[in-house]
């Protein structure tokens, strides 16, 4: 019994350094090449010396700062909209009747769990419609209605955990509404609304399907890196795809802290 749960904890441990292999190998690869040039000596691929240069050439491609820099707005209008609606919606969830509440969560969800090329379809027509020329502001509508059910969800969660004590208490107390509110209830959502913002966030940063549709002449990063990618692969690819990389784990370490920081302060 012993010697077969040896070798079942062998070959599961076997299974899982190969998933982590199979992940990580093309990223740390991609970081590595942005480093390590591959050069072609005498009919022979062999590695360059170490080198920042494709990070310099990016520092000075305008056309990527400038695709970044609509990306951040992008990014930082939408995740503020979406953390007000997902509140709201949040809100009205734990107050409404139960099954105008589920219809609501079922219309929120809806959009987050359709094929993205599907989303994009549907708000190009509506735009087109409503005769919208297509630019930042259907960008900020479309990754709106994509990352809402992300915070939506992650207010509704730490809701749920709160109770309705903490509110019954503060109006038994004598406060109002108002004080209620801003004074008890946003102070125990803040790690909840920074969890949810920071990965709304990182889901309109990198949001490339739903863009393509409503972008217009307006260009995004990932659509820049896609446009990079069509022409060829170039040093600077492999600089901003680890730069990216590099950001995306910063906010996937500080989300986790953050989670982990409300779950204690729920203990």
């Amino acid at each position: 019994m012993t010697r077969r749960a040896g070798f079942i904890d062998l070959v599961l441990g076997i299974v899982t350094v190969l998933t982590f292999l199979c992940l990580y190998a093309p990223l740390a690869a991609v970081s590595a090449l942005s480093f390590f040039q591959l050069v072609r000596l005498r009919g022979v691929m062999s590695f360059a010396p170490f080198s920042l240069e494709p990070y310099a050439r990016l520092w000075v491609n305008d056309d990527i700062l400038s695709a970044l820099a609509t990306t951040c707005f992008i990014g930082v209008v939408a995740t503020a909209l979406a953390l007000v609606l997902g509140v709201l919606f949040a809100f009205y969830f734990v107050t409404a009747r139960r099954s105008l509440g589920l219809l609501m969560q079922g219309l929120i969800f809806l959009p987050f769990l359709l094929p993205p090329i599907i989303t994009g379809l549907a708000l190009l027509i509506f735009f087109r419609q409503l005769d919208i020329t297509r630019g930042i502001l259907t960008i900020v509508v479309g990754h709106v209605v994509f990352i809402v059910p992300i915070v939506y969800r992650t207010v509704l969660v730490r809701l749920q955990i709160l109770g309705k004590s903490l509110t019954e208490a503060s109006l038994d107390l004598g406060a109002s509404r108002w004080q209620t509110l801003w004074l008890v209830i946003l102070p125990q959502l803040r790690p909840a609304l920074i969890a949810g913002g920071l990965l709304a966030f990182s889901m309109s940063f990198d949001e490339t399907l739903i863009t393509l549709f409503l972008a217009g002449s307006e260009s995004t990063l990932p659509i820049r890196l896609w446009g990079m990618m069509r022409v060829g692969f170039v040093p600077e690819i492999n600089a901003l795809a680890t730069l990216i990389l590099v950001f995306a784990a910063g906010i996937t370490l500080a989300v986790g802290f953050m989670q982990q920081r409300a779950g204690n302060r729920a203990l």
